[in-house]
């Protein structure tokens, strides 16, 4: 008798064991984002903390390339990512993996390519720097090949901007030719996208773009595997409501990072100024 009772009471303890092991799983979520994003990172960061404080789960970030992320949350190795640009710059992987994963709306609306002028300088359109001898016929550009550079060759043909030079560099090195102008009130010109931190930092605008080279706005996604859905219903809840206000909104979790703060603090600084943003995400 005294045996069956400790058997029994073993098998109790080992379903009860399994029980806390299912639970704590089902409270464990994995989240892709793009490294070299700035919007990717404060976007993913502020998602993880709301999820950790609000939500109660244990938040595991992983940094991958665009299309491995995509295919990580189609095979079910991450849960999801906050970093899908859509229709346009992800459209070959949304194309691949659509029925192999949720999209459960925006997080950024309004998200696009272009050309990014200081707001004091004139030229209002691209076809404005054919006359506008103020830009010495030069674009500052980012890393030859991406796509914002493919688009702007094509715009310096289609524009006919006669002996306009597209200037490659780097994200960091465009920022310093950014800066460098705006110390000293010149014209300039250079490939950028939003949402990105330099629009919090300056007073910047798009050149109209009137034959449409840089294509139309696009959205920045929600998109999560198959299993989200039964596996943690209440985030899913959470991504259908998680979207930014402003480009000034991201922007000052992605200007806080540039500016030297590691991305978990930012991260936990805005959770914590913005109490009733997170409520209206979570509703607590």
């Amino acid at each position: 008798m005294k045996i069956r009772n400790i058997l029994g009471a073993g098998a109790a303890l080992v379903l009860a064991a399994s029980s806390t092991l299912a639970m704590a799983e089902t409270k464990t979520l994995t989240i892709g984002y793009v490294e070299g994003w700035s919007d990717s990172v404060a976007t993913t960061f502020v998602a993880s903390e709301v999820l950790k404080q609000k939500l109660g789960y244990d938040v595991k970030l992983q940094s991958v390339a665009a299309g491995i992320m995509w295919q990580a949350v189609a095979t079910d190795k991450l849960d999801m990512m906050l970093s899908a640009w859509l229709p346009g710059t992800h459209g070959e992987y949304y194309t691949k993996y659509k029925d192999q994963v949720v999209n459960y709306g925006p997080n950024f609306k309004d998200a696009k390519i272009g050309l990014i002028v200081p707001e004091y300088v004139k030229a209002k359109t691209i076809e404005d720097l054919k006359t506008d001898d103020s830009f010495k016929k030069k674009i500052t550009g980012i890393d030859a090949g991406s796509g914002v550079m493919i688009k702007t060759d094509q715009a310096i043909k289609d524009y006919g901007l006669d002996g306009y030079k597209l200037q490659a560099s780097s994200g960091a090195g465009m920022i310093a030719e950014l800066t460098r102008a705006e110390k000293r009130n010149e014209s300039i010109a250079v490939t950028g996208w939003v949402p990105h931190w330099m629009f919090a930092k300056w007073k910047l605008r798009f050149l109209e773009d009137p034959k449409g080279v840089y294509g139309a706005a696009e959205t920045v996604d929600n998109v999560a595997s198959l299993s989200l859905e039964k596996k943690a219903p209440d985030v899913v809840a959470f991504l259908k409501k998680f979207q930014w206000a402003s480009k000034d909104e991201i922007g000052e979790v992605m200007l806080a990072i540039q500016d030297g703060a590691k991305p978990e603090a930012a991260a936990k600084e805005w959770v914590a100024k913005h109490p009733d943003r997170v409520a209206e995400w979570t509703a607590k």
